[in-house]
């Protein structure tokens, strides 16, 4: 449980290029890739996939973030690294949240940004195999399996809710697929570049930034 997450409490803004989204329905057990296709008007429209399971993933667990979400009235988010300090809640209106990056060879590069304590709770025991296992598979990436769902059981004041989460269980390492630093790349847009040749400048020089199936 290193995620610092309050489990049993009530429950932006992170940096970056924004991804395509995949989701989670905790309600209806539906896992869901959100796509946005051109309209012939020229705009652009989102179109929700449902995803056949079982399905696997490369998950970039060591740069898994925790932190507060909202979609009201858009999207906002207050994000730090897994293991730091919580950041403040913004708003009333601010969820907890985890954010995840997952790699589907069927859907690509994806943020998992999932508000439901029960499915938090699925990520937070993926995070702590990771950690054990991350030691004996240096430069690799873990591989995530979703096999089904499962019924969540909570009792509330009002009577016993139910929930749906997801089953899934950490079934390899791979390298990491060049996805995940094509975005990161794409992200570096912001970052400092590498210093020019021509015309030595006395300011301090900007660093330059720096598969397997499965």
């Amino acid at each position: 449980m290193a995620l610092g997450i309050n489990f049993d409490g009530g429950g932006s803004s992170g940096g970056g290029k924004f991804l395509p989204v995949v989701k989670f329905d905790a309600k209806a057990g539906d896992f869901i890739a959100v796509n946005r296709e051109p309209q012939g008007d020229g705009s652009w429209d989102k179109v929700e996939v449902e995803i056949d399971l079982p399905i696997k993933a490369v998950a970039d667990f060591a740069n898994l973030s925790v932190g507060w979400i909202t979609f009201a009235p858009t999207y906002s988010a207050t994000l730090a690294p897994a293991g730091e300090k919580m950041p403040a809640k913004p708003s009333a209106d601010h969820k907890q949240a985890v954010s995840l990056k997952l790699f589907f060879k069927e859907h690509g590069l994806r943020e998992f940004t999932p508000t439901s304590k029960t499915v938090m709770r699925v990520i937070d025991q993926l995070h702590d195999q990771f950690i054990a296992e991350a030691g004996d598979n240096k430069g690799k990436m873990p591989v995530i399996e979703f096999s089904g769902t499962e019924t969540v059981k909570v009792s509330t004041p009002q009577g016993e809710l139910r929930f749906k989460a997801p089953t899934c269980k950490l079934v390899g390492w791979v390298a990491p697929p060049e996805a995940f630093a094509e975005h990161e790349a794409k992200a570096g847009a912001v970052a400092p570049a590498p210093a020019p040749a021509a015309k030595p400048s006395p300011k301090k020089a900007p660093r330059a930034d720096e598969e397997d199936e499965f």
